[in-house]
């Protein structure tokens, strides 16, 4: 799936929250969405699931709204993982995982083989299958988010959207979460990661967008938008820079407001 973005303009209490957003996401591309708090990120990648309607401009799903898509083929070709992990019922993790294939079932009828082979491959994926028989209530906040990514995961969507889905997570799993999203992509899935750490962004990534302040500011390579000026900008932060078995990393290292303008 190939998602087109448009002139996207969002206000909300009359404040304005996105402005005049223009993105393409093409299937295969691990996109990172980075940007300070109050940037727009998940306002973005709501509209782009179709869950916030713009104030102006539009989003196209290979060059169809989502009106003539149909809300049922955009579930199956689209998933969308949210902020925060939060889940209001207190079901059980192989319960909570199996609503990811709801899109694909028909009314009251049961989980085919299909279904339950689907699942299982997200369990496994997500590191999740340890607590395919609790309750979430009773998981910790990484737990809970890892089974949350196995439901987004067992959607087999042709494009997922996740918004902060390392919040929680433990180093390892922090990296385990974003080769397991380097490897879907290179399957052909489209998936765009909002994130904050800046040496994971660059080192997983194929592109970055960086938004500041509703706009974007930079869309490349990381290595052009992880320059010295954007995230001066962006975050207001100065960054070390290294490289680790070939592969270069920046560090947040000081905020500018501390220390003056940098040089």
């Amino acid at each position: 799936m190939r998602i087109e973005a448009n002139r996207v303009t969002v206000a909300l209490a009359g404040r304005p929250i996105l402005a005049g957003i223009d993105l393409s996401l093409r299937p295969g591309e691990l996109v990172g969405l980075i940007g300070a708090n109050g940037a727009g990120k998940t306002s973005l990648l709501r509209v782009l699931a179709d869950l916030l309607p713009p104030d102006a401009g539009t989003v196209l799903y290979d060059g169809l709204s989502a009106g003539r898509l149909g809300r049922r083929t955009l579930a199956r070709r689209l998933a969308f993982l949210a902020q925060g992990g939060t889940v209001q019922w207190q079901m059980r993790a192989e319960a909570v995982v199996a609503l990811g294939r709801l899109p694909h079932r028909r009314p009251f009828a049961g989980l085919t083989a299909a279904d339950k082979a689907a699942i299982g491959r997200a369990f496994a994926a997500a590191d999740a299958d340890a607590f395919r028989g609790r309750s979430l209530d009773t998981l910790s906040g990484g737990e809970r988010m890892r089974v949350l990514l196995a439901r987004a995961l067992a959607v087999e969507a042709e494009m997922l959207l996740a918004d902060e889905p390392l919040v929680g997570l433990d180093p390892r799993h922090q990296l385990e979460a974003m080769a397991l999203f380097r490897r879907i992509a290179s399957g052909g899935t489209g998936i765009v990661v909002a994130l904050h750490d800046l040496s994971l962004a660059g080192r997983f990534c194929d592109r970055l967008v960086l938004l500041e302040s509703g706009r974007v500011l930079a869309d490349d390579v990381p290595a052009a938008v992880l320059d010295d000026g954007n995230l001066a900008r962006a975050f207001g932060i100065g960054v070390a820079r290294g490289a680790c078995d070939g592969e270069a990393f920046v560090l947040p290292w000081r905020a500018l407001s501390e220390v003056g303008p940098s040089r």
